[in-house]
């Protein structure tokens, strides 16, 4: 969907919450991965883009364009409620054994799907490890990596979403990159 196919959608649902559903439809994949990679939970991921669906439903009245997408707009309420989210609770662990039960196998084969799960697992924990050495950064630094890196939006569109410079988002990218650097060594 180009830009004016989505102003003109986004000014109907403003109007019409029947239409707003075709902007849920697009969109929620995205903000539901956005939001998985910073909480690491699938449970929490689901509530917490529920919570921003139902803010951007509550707010669409209040919506101008600034010549960036909608979906910025919804990566910021996102992000806000992300940090509402890690306000109000503890970091959560993530469960090995969740980890495991989330493991999808395609092929009846056993060996094959020893395989598979192998790889799922290793590719599940190589998140998880990431995660935790992202969660270790400040807010700053782990909003501004997962904008650009996860959910590959250009340092304007993450300057749009979290109310900052360019050049702002940049030095928090690069400060962000080196401290996530040497968690990881």
């Amino acid at each position: 969907m180009d830009l004016e196919q989505e102003k003109e959608l986004v000014e109907k649902a403003k109007n019409d919450t029947q239409v707003f559903g075709e902007l849920y439809d697009q969109y929620y994949p995205k903000i539901f991965g956005y939001v998985l990679r910073r909480t690491a939970s699938i449970d929490v991921a689901q509530d917490v883009t529920s919570e921003v669906f139902f803010k951007a439903l509550k707010n669409l009245g209040q919506f101008c364009y600034r010549g960036f997408p909608f979906s910025s707009w919804l990566y910021r309420i996102a992000t806000n409620e992300i940090a509402n989210y890690f306000r109000k609770n503890k970091r959560e662990k993530f469960c090995l054994e969740e980890a495991f039960n989330s493991v999808s196998i395609s092929n009846p084969s056993a060996e094959t799907e020893l395989l598979e799960a192998e790889a799922e697992l290793k590719r599940h924990e190589d998140f998880l490890i990431l995660h935790e050495n992202l969660s270790k950064l400040s807010v700053k630094y782990q909003e501004v990596i997962t904008l650009r890196f996860f959910e590959n939006k250009q340092v304007k569109e993450i300057g749009e979403i979290l109310g900052k410079r360019e050049g702002t988002i940049k030095s928090l990218l690069h400060r962000g990159l080196e401290k996530l650097r040497k968690l990881m060594e």
